[in-house]
């Protein structure tokens, strides 16, 4: 019998408060939150969230455009290879030729090789670059029809090195065309000197005496750097340059398809 009566008080007291706020008269203190507040606040409560369906979607569509995009980039990169193989007439490492007086480092992916040897007490290294090559088509046609100007042809870089008792190093940077070596400057340096120190390398090669020079290119010569050993560098790197090229592509193909 209490509970019933305690439900009947509960009830016969909120009535009146009812009635007064819907009249607009409710005398309630000013700290109490109106019905409307309380309501307001419950419902933003149950306010749930948006699901993250769209950005889920625009995922989506960009991982397939994404995948698209790659399958596209392997079918070019595949159809290239196909091409440079087709192309490649010598994919094998040359053999150095006989009387080649140098040992041969070649590390793949690596753009230059280098050479050495000894010679009574020196100690001589090579380094070879990638060839610069001259196809012959439209590559003189703008020059000037010049007799004294020597006509563009393929060549390979070289930096020749001759150190003697680990005192200094006498350097040359070369250019080794067909047949021929043109030396471009000579420098005296260091063994322990800072890779960032530029080394004086003297007047222009070709404004020396004559007879200096053919006396620096008997020099290199006796060294075994002479144009049998270029002209077979020549083929060399262009070969290497083939062989570094289908690994470049080969590795481009492992990385997209990763």
């Amino acid at each position: 019998m209490a509970l019933p009566s305690l439900l009947r008080r509960s009830v016969s007291r909120a009535a009146p408060l009812a009635a007064r706020f819907l009249s607009g008269q409710s005398n309630l203190p000013t700290h109490t939150p109106s019905l409307y507040a309380v309501v307001q606040s419950n419902l933003a409560a149950r306010v749930v969230a948006p699901t993250s369906f769209r950005s889920y979607s625009a995922s989506s569509s960009a991982l397939k455009t994404t995948n698209t995009s790659d399958q596209t980039l392997v079918k070019v990169i595949d159809a290239e290879i196909v091409c440079a193989e087709e192309s490649d007439e010598n994919p094998e490492v040359l053999e150095a030729p006989e009387g080649f007086l140098f040992k041969i480092e070649d590390v793949p992916g690596q753009q230059t090789i280098t050479l050495s040897r000894k010679h009574q007490d020196e100690t001589i290294t090579v380094e070879v670059h990638m060839p610069d090559l001259v196809t012959g088509e439209d590559d003189n046609e703008d020059d000037d029809d010049d007799d004294d100007e020597k006509p563009t042809q393929s060549h390979v870089p070289l930096v020749v090195k001759v150190a003697k008792s680990h005192k200094f190093i006498l350097e040359f940077n070369v250019t080794a065309y067909p047949d021929e070596i043109s030396i471009d400057s000579i420098s005296i340096k260091k063994p322990d000197s800072a890779e960032d120190e530029i080394a004086y390398e003297g007047p222009d090669f070709s404004d020396l005496d004559e007879n200096l020079q053919k006396a620096f290119h008997k020099y290199l010569e006796i060294r075994g750097v002479k144009p049998s050993t270029t002209n077979f560098l020549h083929e060399y790197m262009i070969n290497k340059d083939s062989r570094e090229y289908m690994m470049w592509l080969k590795n481009l193909k492992k990385f997209v398809q990763a």
